[in-house]
């Protein structure tokens, strides 16, 4: 018996495709993350990272994650760039994020955690995702191929979010 609560089909992807950034605007990104990893707090794991987030106009936001002896307290660097990107800019003239980059220390690109996973659907679903590794090895993603099927706003019933 069909369920009249599930699609026959589910919708193609619900947000435009992302452009790529400029090489330069992604060079300044990857240099401001790893400012920002050298500037982590990683007193217990010892596995420093290092985010930026870019917007579509070219501002600049950085991350970095700080652990706490409480494990789920910790605030990963992906999430601490999209706080700050949210608490510098009026959400009126809010843009739109087009790139989230990723430093660390590990011998191969590390890709966000799930939470970090579920903040970049909610908060910038059509970004390109680039993680960097130690020796500069990179690795490219969109939100979408990250979280494929994700838990958002229409989820609940809710729609898109007003603003980010």
């Amino acid at each position: 018996m069909d369920d009249p609560r599930i699609p026959d089909e589910l919708p193609a992807a619900r947000r435009k495709q992302p452009e790529q950034p400029a090489e330069q605007d992604i060079d300044r990104a990857f240099q401001l993350a790893h400012v920002a990893r050298g500037r982590a707090r990683a007193p217990y794991s010892g596995f420093t990272v290092g985010a930026a987030l870019l917007t579509d106009n070219g501002e600049l936001f950085p991350g970095c994650n700080v652990e706490n002896a409480s494990y789920g307290l910790t605030l990963c660097a992906e999430r601490a760039a999209i706080a700050g990107w949210t608490a510098a800019t009026d959400p009126g003239e809010r843009s739109e994020v087009a790139l989230v980059v990723i430093v660390t220390g590990a011998d191969q690109p590390t890709a966000p955690c799930g939470a970090c996973r579920q903040w970049l659907v909610e908060f910038a679903p059509d970004a390109t995702v680039m993680a960097e590794s130690a020796i500069g090895e990179r690795r490219t993603w969109t939100v979408r191929d990250l979280l494929p099927d994700p838990f958002d706003g229409e989820s609940l019933g809710a729609g898109a979010p007003t603003s980010p």
